[in-house]
């Protein structure tokens, strides 16, 4: 988009383009979402910027009236495989809070100058600038949501000070955390259950959110995962201990209900949940590519709102991956909940059915292939991939190069193509991603009669195209049960 286009946005007040682009006005010196409902400001008066970060650096201040901070993230920085998309995932998920810059540039391979300076060219701000702003959002989802000490919020957001926490909330808000507290409705005095913290998770357009918590559902693994009544809960391993994130539809948003040990993880824990149920994608645009489609159009309109669901650890998802080698979804989890069992880490405090973290990639390297309750030589794989992983020969996370991860999971015996792309469509966010010799999606094109389709023109949301096909069996597979 050009300027131009962006305030035509804004004058509509469109609701898509929320966190893909700021609009900052240089007379009140506030910066908005295109969809804030005050009076569109003269074009002259009006500055665009990609991230709020790139905002802030210019000196504007977050809008109070439509909360720019809490709008979904760019659809942008899943798209993207190059090294700024990278840098802006591993931001997002804490990078730098936990190791620094230079931490972060060891991990993409640049040096810090030429990180920062890729950064500041391509999205306006540095990893400091745009690090700043994820402690700053964090900050105010603990004040508004939590009674937890003023203190402990600081350093739970990743403030060195609270010196630097008071400063940074006034001139990102234009208000101290006090006041803020305040407004939300929040005593001061009180302290809240430890970890415990309830958010909402936006999301732009429409969502098939039962339809993406059943997928869940359908392979939660027992201990770590359960889903009932249309709510989904699972155990996460974060960086600073276990926790447990609940997922249900809210009224325009995901109700998102998180456990933590350590505060400190909520950007981390945040960030798998919005990746688990694919939050920032732009629905519009994948509806345009394959809505004309005639295979895939009638399901799309059946299914409005399609995303395709991610994971909260690739590493658990590619051990999951090996288990689920040609056997099925039923069997596949049955065998992930023995693997839990034996090798995962027991809850200090159960909640409910959720007993265990997914066992380590540590521990499964060390397994004994043949006792794994599987075929020896699939035990053996996934052992190889457990191993592989632990020793950082395959890197997976918000960071990692796709193609290297993809490439280097093909060359561990036992691990085909329809592994490595399935770890890379849901492990690592891939939105283009097709299965050609996954069981379900050749039925489905041939129930459609399309056995031979060319996929490439669903390019480059072939993941949810994958996920239509999938959909569309289930469909064919109820209208045939009795009853």
């Amino acid at each position: 988009m050009d300027d131009e286009q962006r305030y035509r946005a804004v004058h509509s007040r469109d609701a898509r383009f929320d966190g893909v682009f700021y609009t900052a006005v240089r007379t009140t010196g506030i910066y908005c979402r295109p969809s804030c409902p005050a009076v569109t400001p003269r074009r002259e008066n009006v500055r665009f910027y990609r991230t709020a970060a790139a905002a802030q650096e210019s000196g504007f201040r977050a809008c109070k009236r439509c909360r720019p901070d809490t709008v979904p993230g760019s659809p942008e920085w899943n798209v993207r495989a190059d090294v700024v998309g990278r840098a802006v995932r591993l931001i997002h998920d804490g990078a730098v809070d936990r190791g620094g810059v230079g931490a972060l540039a060891d991990a993409l391979g640049y040096s810090e100058r030429q990180l920062n300076r890729l950064l500041s060219a391509e999205v306006g701000a540095g990893p400091l600038a745009l690090a700043r702003t994820e402690r700053a959002h964090t900050a105010r989802v603990l004040v508004e949501t939590t009674d937890m000490p003023m203190a402990d919020a600081a350093f739970a957001s990743g403030f060195a000070s609270v010196r630097q926490f008071n400063e940074t909330v006034r001139a990102v808000f234009d208000r101290s955390p006090s006041q803020m507290r305040a407004a939300a409705g929040r005593g001061g005095g009180r302290a809240a259950a430890p970890g415990s913290i309830a958010l909402r998770l936006p999301y732009r357009g429409r969502i098939d959110l039962d339809g993406m918590l059943s997928f869940l559902g359908d392979r939660a693994v027992p201990g770590v995962e359960e889903y009932s009544g249309g709510v989904y809960r699972r155990t996460l391993r974060l960086p600073h201990g276990p926790a447990v994130a609940e997922l249900s539809p809210g009224s325009g948003h995901v109700l998102c209900r998180l456990r933590l040990t350590e505060p400190r993880d909520l950007s981390s824990a945040v960030r798998r949940c919005r990746s688990l149920l694919d939050l920032d994608a732009d629905p519009q645009a994948v509806g345009e590519v394959l809505g004309p489609d005639p295979v895939l159009g009638p399901v799309l309109r059946r299914h409005p709102g399609v995303r395709a669901p991610g994971h909260v650890d690739p590493a658990e998802l590619a051990v999951r991956a090996v288990l689920g080698q040609q056997v099925s979804v039923r069997a596949a989890r049955t065998l992930a909940g023995r693997l839990v069992a034996r090798f995962g880490e027991r809850l200090r405090t159960p909640d409910g059915g959720l007993t265990h973290t997914f066992p380590t990639p540590g521990a499964l390297a060390a397994a004994d292939p043949s006792d794994l309750s599987v075929p020896v030589a699939r035990g053996r794989a996934l052992v190889s991939v457990a191993g592989a992983i632990a020793s950082g020969r395959v890197v997976l996370g918000p960071g990692c190069d796709r193609d290297e991860a993809e490439r280097r999971l093909v060359e561990l015996r036992g691990i085909g193509p329809w592994t490595a792309g399935y770890v890379r469509m849901r492990g690592l966010g891939d939105p283009d991603v097709f299965l050609p010799t996954d069981l379900g999606v050749r039925r489905a094109l041939d129930r459609a009669g399309a056995a031979s389709r060319e996929t490439r023109a669903w390019s480059p949301w072939r993941s949810y195209a994958t996920h239509l096909l999938w959909a569309s069996l289930n469909e064919e597979q109820h209208r045939e049960e009795p009853g």
